[in-house]
């Protein structure tokens, strides 16, 4: 098939992106290639209901990583989840594993490919599996494998921070679609909602603190304190320690705390400069699935610019988020409850794993500024220590 018209995503109103479907180019069988990253597969979400929106009677697939499922358990747009995962080499990964995805994607016969993430790999996998029309941004060298080649933004070579989201929705716009939900959106399945359960009576959580605060009751709240992407993402863990105790003192709150399993040091750092007590859910065996359901019910979330942050989102939970090196605009997500805390420095926003210098965009970021973002979205009836009923 002969490469199509390209077309160019534009940070501008999303109504004004060229669409190239027509009734001839529908498909039957769509296979959406899904982000790596938990926060990118969350903000995936406005696109894929859409996609299923635009194609009710298609029959849709989603290909993803294993150990990013659970943010796709229960949602309701994908007919089937193909996982795969990769070995511990790339060199071993880029083979029999490839070549064994190729060939079982090859035997579901996909007539449509949509790519969301820019990786070469993801389009190659899509060329050899026989897949006739490929959808996708042109990056990473691979737009001689793409039928439909999307352009993205860029000014005097450089990519332009552009909206994940948006880019997302770009795609799926230039199929036909002509709306505008941008909500991110996420499912809780019953077995999750156990899982939940069970992890919160192992970290000792009393059953009458597992709602969101009403009527007055003492606040539940999250803080996120890792990144995968890398140290520089990362708020001092003295600063989580202050601002939680002082959640404790002035709130009556309940803290809970999560984290990967690499994310340890960060934990017990915390835990030793508060003088509070913090609940301590990984130690309790939190899963993704599980995570999904414990946010859902907190009444706010502290994070750095990470996964669960855009979980708070979908579930409609308020949220503070601590920037540095990161450029706000990539992972924008239109929440009216979010509050974005950063200061201005010199050399940032870098976008680098692991700072440098001295890491002043985060160390600049004081407690009190934090408490304060925090205060701007907690309800105003929570009850200081003092009027709480035992």
């Amino acid at each position: 098939m002969e490469n199509r018209q390209r077309r160019v995503i534009l940070p501008v109103a999303m109504s004004e992106m060229p669409a190239s479907n027509q009734p001839q180019d529908r498909p039957q069988r769509i296979l959406v290639v899904q982000p790596n990253w938990i926060g990118d597969a969350v903000m995936a979400t406005p696109m894929l209901r859409a996609l299923r929106q635009l194609y009710p009677d298609a029959h849709i697939s989603y290909l993803l990583r294993r150990y990013v499922k659970p943010i796709y358990t229960g949602m309701p747009w994908a007919d089937k989840l193909i996982t795969y995962r990769t070995g511990r080499t790339k060199a071993r990964a880029g083979k029999g594993q490839f070549f064994d995805l190729a060939g079982r994607l090859r035997a579901r016969k996909f007539d449509l490919a949509i790519l969301l993430p820019n990786s070469f790999r993801s389009a190659l996998v899509c060329k050899m599996a026989g897949i006739n029309r490929i959808v996708g941004y042109e990056r990473d060298g691979r737009g001689f494998l793409l039928t439909d080649k999307l352009l993205p933004v860029k000014d005097r070579g450089k990519f332009l921070p552009t909206p994940i989201v948006k880019s997302y929705m770009g795609l799926v716009q230039y199929l036909g679609w002509t709306g505008r939900d941008l909500r991110l959106e996420l499912f809780v399945t019953d077995s999750e909602r156990r899982q939940a359960e069970e992890i919160l009576d192992r970290a000792g959580l009393d059953r009458g603190l597992r709602r969101p605060a009403a009527g007055g009751l003492a606040p539940l709240i999250l803080l996120n304190p890792g990144a995968q992407y890398g140290s520089a993402k990362c708020w001092l863990p003295e600063y989580f320690a202050q601002l939680a105790d002082r959640f404790v003192d002035e709130l009556g709150a309940t803290v809970m705390i999560s984290s990967a399993a690499r994310e340890r040091p960060i934990v017990e750092a915390i835990s030793r400069n508060m003088r509070h007590a913090a609940v301590d859910l990984a130690r309790a065996g939190l899963t993704l699935g599980a995570l999904k359901e414990i946010v859902r019910r907190c009444d706010l979330m502290v994070t750095n610019d990470t996964g669960p942050r855009h979980i708070a989102a979908a579930f409609d939970v308020p949220v503070v988020t601590l920037f540095g090196p990161t450029h706000p605009q990539w992972t924008e997500i239109y929440f009216s409850r979010e509050r974005k805390v950063a200061v201005k420095v010199f050399c940032g926003p870098c976008q680098k794993k692991t700072c440098p210098l001295d890491h002043r965009c985060m160390t600049r970021l004081s407690p009190a500024m934090v408490f304060n973002a925090a205060m701007d979205l907690l309800p105003q009836r929570q009850l200081t220590p003092s009027t709480i009923q035992n």
